[in-house]
């Protein structure tokens, strides 16, 4: 075998052993199941031992022998240092890609709005937007910089509050043209929207502590429920309630006219903000740290 066939099988094999499948390995590598079972057949061939032998207990699926299972551990090591290394070369390109992460809702509602005036201002600076829900690890996903909901504080990075926001009610105009809703008090004669794409126990005001806020008693247990803030919005867009608003996300459809914020002589502020998170290895990089000053005048003009 050649080394890049080494690397393939070895691929082949971490992932059959992670999944305990061909199938769900083939998946993973966006090849077929035949092809991830020949090339493990062909490193073990290679190696003279076994790597898997085959279980139906319950159902069918692959069993580590002990010579794979004692290896497997040196294997993953090794796999994610030439994905570390990888990225540091990356890195490294004078032309290299700036990859940002964001939560879905944000990149909807906030930076994809905006993002051309970045690239309008650095011409030779390629953005890539990892879009995701998760908590990135930036070394193993090589993101440069990213934009985080919460109270602040993620390990291995650096954090800089970026925006403070306030929760309100939003509706559609033609919602409020069709119905009374003058006072809270008249909420409920109107299906409520709930936005739960952050979880209450971090700080997240609810329904329930919007309406606290304005002194009035409601069942705020009913009504629609979204785990994505751009979601929420459009739905109350759509005139199907009244949607809690977070206000960075809604502020550009309340400019537009396409919401309506309710009640705005009652504040509620968030305990939680966007904060801008960068690696400590990378918070002094030219395209770094240009991004990071864009979104700061950004969110003051905000």
């Amino acid at each position: 075998m050649t080394a890049p066939d080494h690397l393939n099988a070895l691929r082949a094999f971490e992932a059959s052993a992670r999944h305990e499948s061909f199938a769900a390995a083939a998946a993973e590598l966006h090849v077929t199941p035949a092809a991830v079972g020949q090339l493990v057949r062909t490193l073990e061939d290679a190696l003279g031992t076994p790597l898997f032998r085959r279980s139906s207990s319950g159902r069918t699926r692959l069993v580590l022998t002990e010579a794979a299972r004692r290896a497997l551990p040196d294997l993953r090591a090794g796999f994610e240092r030439l994905s570390l290394g990888v990225a540091r070369l990356r890195e490294a390109s004078p032309n290299g890609v700036l990859t940002v992460t964001v939560s879905p809702a944000f990149a909807a509602k906030w930076l994809l709005p905006r993002i051309e005036r970045f690239q309008a201002a650095w011409p030779d600076t390629d953005v890539r937007v990892d879009v995701s829900l998760e908590t990135r690890d930036f070394v193993a996903h090589g993101i440069d910089i990213g934009v985080r909901y919460g109270a602040g504080g993620w390990a291995g990075l650096v954090a800089e509050k970026l925006m403070d926001e306030e929760i309100y009610p939003v509706c559609s105009p033609s919602l409020l043209g069709h119905r009374r809703l003058r006072r809270p008090a008249d909420l409920g004669a109107f299906k409520l929207i709930h936005d739960l794409s952050v979880n209450a126990r971090l700080g997240f005001a609810s329904w329930t502590a919007w309406l606290d806020q304005a002194g009035v008693a409601l069942d705020a247990r009913r009504g629609l429920r979204i785990n994505n803030s751009a979601a929420v919005l459009q739905a109350a867009i759509d005139g199907h309630g009244v949607a809690l608003a977070r206000s960075i996300m809604a502020r550009d459809d309340v400019a537009a006219g396409r919401l309506v914020r309710l009640f705005p002589e009652i504040e509620l502020a968030s305990a939680l903000a966007y904060f801008v998170v960068v690696r400590p290895d990378r918070a002094s990089h030219p395209k770094v740290t240009a991004f990071r000053d864009w979104l700061r005048a950004e969110a003051r003009a905000t």
